[in-house]
């Protein structure tokens, strides 16, 4: 037997096709997160009263990213079901409902930001940050516009990615990333928008992301209107994601407003840091999407024993992944957070937290490869729960009790870490057990 045959079991998915699928879902989420990296860089040189700003606005706006994850995980973990079970129409017709769900909760957070974007920003950045609050505040009015597109591009990523296609979504998020990337700074700078700049760059790419996988859509040739009974069943999945993605948004939003009390400093060093975490987990979760759509399909057809040893390559996979991150992020932390600030009081700030990150990233790949098992089997009470304890007992405590005592970038991100440690353990627990195979086109 060859090393090629010994490393691949019948049925499974081989190292091959799981690399296949994870390299362009890697361009995909490298991608999306890469325009506000973009604007951290551009808007970092305009001073720390904006790249603080920045980084309350960004905070607000990271709730679209949520609902966006729960429409894309949600959307392919049924979709990847209907596609192994072989439903290819029924399939893509989940992923019309997950688009119809993106427009309707779109529109919602427009109005909703428009209403209470001054309270909220105020409360975020605190009594002494009035200027902060009143930037961010304008940078919100306008990025949010954007929410909509950014939606639906998540909605057709979670189809497409059920089927099996990473190919099409990788494409048109590059090119709408290329296209803010070069918006944003021109925007900024010579036509002379300031911040305005970057949330005007990040609602142009977002609307001609979203309206391509819109076209996408069209050509498969389905039926394009609402169905009560699909829209209830994926509003019933997204409950539990949603609950689980709530517990995220209460921490990552909570270790913002503690940073802001330490100072703009702080809280221009935590956005770098945070982005640069956001990135490196999105990265990192390609694996996770190429687990979702294979174990999902495995469970569609019926193949339990598949899935399970699918899972576990997944894990060593992810493993991998995580840790030659590290290998590069540390390899770059003498100039990385230079690149975002010429402030020695951030970068100083930057390398509190810098240990941290990079301590993190071997175990947060085994957390997201695990994670997507465990979405592409819709097993996502169990992640709910598990998430709501971490954050819990965990992340929040340390979190509040940095406020408390002062700790500053060091208790916020040594919380970070507990949460992620929390996670692997519940996460490997769960897989051993077997308890999240059920077969069949639809979970019952």
């Amino acid at each position: 037997m060859s090393q090629g045959e010994a490393t691949t079991e019948p049925g499974v998915a081989s190292i091959k096709k799981i690399t296949m699928l994870a390299l362009p879902a890697l361009v995909v989420l490298a991608a999306e997160p890469m325009y506000v990296l973009v604007d951290t860089a551009v808007v970092g040189h305009l001073g720390p009263i904006p790249l603080a700003a920045l980084a309350l606005g960004g905070g607000v706006m990271s709730i679209a990213g949520w609902i966006g994850n729960v429409l894309a995980y949600g959307t392919t973990g049924r979709v990847a079901r209907r596609f192994g079970a072989g439903q290819r129409r029924e399939a893509v017709s989940e992923g019309v409902q997950g688009s119809w769900l993106a427009i309707i909760g779109g529109l919602i957070m427009i109005a909703v930001i428009q209403i209470f974007a001054r309270p909220l920003t105020t409360i975020l950045a605190g009594d002494d940050s009035a200027e902060v609050a009143r930037a961010a505040e304008s940078w919100l009015r306008i990025a949010v516009f954007g929410v909509p597109f950014l939606l639906l591009a998540m909605a057709g990523q979670g189809w497409m990615r059920g089927v099996q296609d990473t190919k099409s979504p990788m494409y048109i998020v590059l090119g709408a990333s290329v296209m803010s990337a070069i918006l944003a700074p021109i925007l900024v700078y010579p036509l002379g928008f300031g911040l305005i700049g970057s949330a005007i760059a990040n609602v142009a790419a977002q609307a001609a992301s979203g309206s391509l996988f819109i076209r996408a859509l069209i050509k498969e040739g389905v039926s394009l209107r609402p169905n009560a009974t699909l829209l209830r069943k994926q509003l019933t999945l997204s409950r539990d994601l949603i609950i689980r993605g709530g517990a995220f948004q209460l921490c990552f939003i909570s270790a913002t407003a503690v940073a802001a009390r330490f100072g703009a400093a702080s809280l221009a060093a935590h956005q770098i840091g945070i982005q640069l975490w956001f990135f490196a987990g999105l990265a990192l979760d390609a694996v996770a999407i190429a687990a979702q759509a294979l174990v999902g399909s495995d469970l569609g057809a019926g193949g339990a024993h598949r899935a399970q040893r699918t899972s576990r390559r997944i894990a060593w996979i992810g493993l991998g992944y995580g840790s030659a991150f590290a290998v590069v992020v540390f390899a770059s932390a003498p100039f990385l957070p230079g690149l975002f600030s010429p402030d020695l009081r951030v970068q100083d700030q930057a390398a509190v937290l810098w240990p941290w990150f990079i301590a993190m990233l071997p175990v947060a790949g085994v957390v997201f490869a695990l994670d997507g098992v465990l979405i592409g089997a819709g097993d996502i009470a169990f992640m709910r729960n598990m998430t709501i304890v971490a954050a819990l007992g965990a992340f929040l405590p340390l979190i509040w009790l940095t406020y408390g005592f002062g700790w500053g970038l060091t208790g916020i991100w040594a919380g970070l870490t507990a949460f992620i440690a929390v996670r692997m353990v519940a996460l490997l627990w769960r897989q051993h057990s077997g308890r999240w195979v059920v077969v069949g086109a639809e979970r019952a």
